[in-house]
């Protein structure tokens, strides 16, 4: 039986090409220091809101208090008091009324409700800004301040200052009181809400502002137990008596950019 030899078998072997990949490049110096300061930043971000979020504790002192402050507020600040057991059991009101000077006359306006008009920004919103809930926070951290203070103390408060330095005239008013309580958590809230209820008032009515009121107010929501009465309603709302201020702006405030916002939708709750 003769063999048939299969040429092909005797053919020299065809060297397959084998692909190697080429060695990727080192990322540049630059690309690799801005992702390390995007990690040094995403790595601070959450330390700073782990401290903000937790209970108070000696850790947040290791950036401090003002530090931790200047970082979260306004844009980071975080509340979980919607839950037990403490949920939010009311609204806050921040109100606020001037006097102009129109034709060498002082007229006092009426008052507006500067949370009204925020609130605006955000109802039925899918995107609602942070302008929107502004004056609430000031109030809330007014009135929470305001009753910490003596009964001596808020009719300090209710007074009228007016004056120019009229922050100084204050602080020695609460000084020369016999009252043990400190006013210094207190002034900083004043010092917020006047100089917020500033911009207000010449977003309405105008660079003729002279002086400025704010009044703040509280009201809680139908007690838990009243829940299914048909009848229930809302008790009625508690206030923080201040009297009249002089005029506070902060250095680098933009007054027009304020206006632009606030004057558009107050005129637009207005139709």
């Amino acid at each position: 039986m003769s063999t048939k030899t299969d040429e092909t078998n005797d053919a020299p072997a065809t060297p397959v090409a084998v692909a190697v990949a080429a060695p990727r490049p080192r990322p540049k110096w630059w690309v690799r220091l801005i992702a390390f300061a995007a990690c040094l930043l995403t790595l601070w971000h959450i330390f700073a809101s782990f401290l903000w979020i937790a209970p108070y504790s000696a850790l947040r002192e290791v950036p401090t208090q003002e530090v931790l402050a200047g970082y979260m507020l306004p844009l980071f600040g975080q509340s979980w008091s919607v839950f037990a057991p403490e949920p939010i059991n009311g609204d806050y009101h921040f109100n606020v009324r001037a006097v102009i000077e129109k034709d060498g006359e002082e007229i006092e306006t009426g008052w507006v409700s500067a949370t009204d008009v925020e609130l605006s920004m955000i109802r039925y919103n899918l995107f609602p800004p942070r302008a929107g809930i502004q004056s609430s926070e000031v109030a809330s951290g007014q009135m929470n301040a305001y009753n910490k203070l003596d009964d001596k103390q808020k009719a300090v408060a209710a007074l009228d200052f007016a004056a120019e330095d009229w922050e100084a005239w204050m602080v020695r008013s609460f000084d020369e009181l016999d009252v043990e309580t400190d006013t210094t958590a207190y002034m900083r809230e004043e010092h917020l809400a006047t100089a917020y209820a500033t911009q207000v008032a010449y977003a309405i009515w105008g660079d003729d502002v002279v002086r400025v009121q704010y009044r703040v107010s509280r009201q809680n929501v139908v007690p838990y137990a009243e829940r299914n009465d048909a009848g229930a309603q809302r008790p009625d709302p508690t206030f923080s008596t201040t009297g009249w201020r002089g005029p506070v702006e902060e250095e680098g405030q933009s007054r027009d950019d304020f206006g632009d916002v606030f004057r558009h939708q107050f005129e637009s709750t207005q139709k």
